[in-house]
C-alpha cells in the first residue's frame, strides 16, 4: 500500500465504532450527570461571555480572550472545508450527526474547562498551564497517561492546527486567484510566527478582535444567500433529517453514502470542528483570569454552540439549498462553489477570505496548544524550537494532497482524544461536585 492508503486504513481503525461510541457516549454520560446543564444554563453562559472577571482573579488572559482563543482554533476550515467534506463523504445526513455530536459535546467542553481551571499551575515564567495533561496526571494520578496526551497533542497540532489549515487556504487561493500553494504556505507561516512569538497574551489580543469580526462577516454572508434561497431551505433540512437514518443515493457527482458513513463523517467532522472531547480547548481556558472553574466552564460551553450549531449549520444549508452538494466537488472547493452559485461574485470571495482568516486564527490557537503540550514534556526550553517546527509544517502542508492531510489530522485527533475522554469519565465526580457547589453559591460564580 502507498502512504495515502496506509494513513486511510489507520484513520478508519481509529475512527471506528469504538471511538464514535466513546466520544458521543462521554457527552451523553456527562449530560446525564450534570442534569442537562447545556440546555438549562445556555442563556446564563451566553451572558457570562461578555462579563468581566473579578479584578483579583488569577490568569493570563480574560475569559472572553480565552473563549476567542479556543474559538480561533475551532472556527476554521472545519466550518468551511470540513462541513463540505462531511457532506461529500457521508451525505446530507452527516450534518444531523454533527448536531448530535455538538449537543452532547457542550457538556463535554464544559467538563473539560472546569477540570482545566481546577488543576492548572503556574509555570516558572509566571504564565498559567492547564489542560488534560494536568488533570489526568494529578486528578487521576496517572502521570504516564497525561504525558501521552501531551505527546499526542503536540503531534496533532501539526495536522489539525497547521497542515490542514494551510492546505485549505492554498486550495482556495489557487482556485480563486491562481496563487502558488508554496507562496501561500510561506506567507501563512511567517504571519503565524509573528503572533505566536508573543505567547498567549499576544494571541489573546489578536483573537479577541479577529474571531468575532470574521465570524459575523461569514455568517452574514451565508444568511444573505439563505434568504435569497428561502424556498429551498426546508428541503435542505429535510435532506439532513431523512439521510441521517436512510442511505443517500448517488446523484450527479455525488457518489452516494450509507447511514454508517453519515454517522462516521458527521461525528468525525463535528469533533474536528468544535473539538469537544479532544482536550485542546481546555488548554486555552486554563489561562483565563477567573476564580471559578464553573464560570469558565459555562463560557467554554458556548464555543460549541457558536462553532457547530451556528457556523457549521449555515455552511451546510448553503451547500444543500444551492444544490452544489451533487456537483462532485469536495472540501473548500465545494463550499466555494455553493457560495458562488448562491451569491455570484461576492459569494466566492466570502469563502476565500473566510478560509484564509479562519485558518490563520486556527493556526495561532493550535500553535499555543501544541506549545503547551511540548512544554509539559520538555519544559520551557522546548518552546522556541517547537514554534519554528510548527511554522515549517504550515509551509509544508500547503502543497500536500488533501486526502492525506485530512486522514493524518483525523488520526491524530483520535489519538489525543482517547486519554482525554478517559480522564473526563474518571473525574466526572469532580465536575459534578464543583457544579453543585457553584450553583449553591451563585454570587461567587457570577
Amino acid at each position: 500500500m502507498n502512504p495515502d492508503q496506509v494513513m486511510a486504513t489507520i484513520n478508519s481503525f481509529v475512527w471506528g465504532p469504538v471511538m464514535l461510541a466513546l466520544l458521543v457516549g462521554t457527552g451523553v454520560f456527562l449530560t446525564l450527570r450534570l442534569g442537562f446543564l447545556q440546555f438549562f444554563q445556555l442563556p446564563r453562559a451566553l451572558r457570562l461571555v461578555f462579563r468581566r472577571s473579578p479584578s483579583d482573579a488569577e490568569g493570563d488572559i480574560s475569559p472572553f480572550q480565552a473563549l476567542t482563543t479556543a474559538l480561533s482554533a475551532t472556527i476554521g476550515t472545519g466550518n468551511i472545508a470540513g462541513v463540505a467534506t462531511a457532506i461529500f463523504l457521508g451525505g446530507p445526513g452527516a450534518i444531523f450527526w454533527m448536531w448530535i455530536c455538538a449537543i452532547f459535546g457542550m457538556a463535554t467542553k464544559y467538563a473539560e474547562a472546569v477540570l482545566a481551571v481546577t488543576y492548572r499551575h503556574h509555570l516558572p515564567d509566571g504564565t498559567m498551564q492547564g489542560g488534560p495533561m494536568r488533570y489526568i496526571a494529578e486528578g487521576m494520578g496517572l502521570k504516564w497517561l497525561g504525558w501521552l496526551f501531551a505527546l499526542m497533542g503536540s503531534i496533532a497540532a501539526f495536522g489539525i492546527g497547521s497542515m490542514v489549515q494551510s492546505n485549505s487556504v492554498a486550495v482556495a487561493l489557487e482556485q480563486t486567484w491562481d496563487i502558488s500553494p508554496v507562496l501561500t504556505g510561506v506567507v501563512l507561516a511567517m504571519l503565524t510566527g509573528v503572533v505566536i512569538i508573543g505567547g498567549i497574551r499576544r494571541i489573546g489580543k489578536v483573537t479577541e478582535k479577529l474571531v468575532p469580526v470574521m465570524g459575523v462577516f461569514y455568517v452574514c454572508g451565508a444568511a444573505v444567500i439563505l434568504i435569497m434561497h428561502m424556498d429551498k431551505v426546508p428541503s435542505a433540512l429535510q435532506l439532513i433529517i431523512t439521510h441521517a437514518f436512510a442511505p443517500a443515493s448517488a446523484a450527479g457527482g455525488f457518489a452516494g453514502a450509507a447511514v454508517s458513513a453519515a454517522i462516521r463523517f458527521g461525528v468525525a467532522r463535528g469533533v474536528f470542528s468544535n473539538e469537544a472531547g479532544l482536550g485542546s480547548a481546555p488548554i486555552a481556558h486554563a489561562a483565563a483570569r477567573t476564580n471559578s472553574p464553573v464560570r469558565q466552564g459555562l463560557v467554554a460551553m458556548t464555543g460549541v454552540f457558536f462553532d457547530t450549531i451556528i457556523v457549521c449549520t449555515m455552511t451546510a444549508l448553503v451547500i444543500l439549498s444551492t444544490g452544489a452538494w451533487t456537483s462532485g466537488e469536495t472540501s473548500s472547493a465545494l463550499t466555494y462553489l455553493a457560495f458562488q452559485q448562491g451569491l455570484p461574485g461576492p459569494g466566492g470571495l466570502i469563502v476565500t477570505i473566510g478560509i484564509a482568516v479562519f485558518a490563520y486564527s486556527t493556526m495561532i490557537g493550535w500553535a499555543y496548544y501544541g506549545e503547551e503540550c511540548i512544554e509539559y514534556i520538555f519544559g520551557l526550553k522546548a518552546r522556541t524550537p517547537y514554534r519554528w517546527v510548527f511554522c515549517l509544517a504550515i509551509a509544508f502542508g500547503a502543497f500536500q494532497k488533501v486526502a492525506f492531510v485530512w486522514d493524518f489530522s483525523d488520526t491524530m485527533n483520535g489519538a489525543m482524544a482517547i486519554p482525554n475522554l478517559i480522564g473526563l469519565l474518571a473525574l466526572s465526580g469532580v465536575v459534578v461536585k464543583a457544579t453543585r457547589d457553584a450553583f449553591a453559591r451563585p454570587q461567587e460564580m457570577l
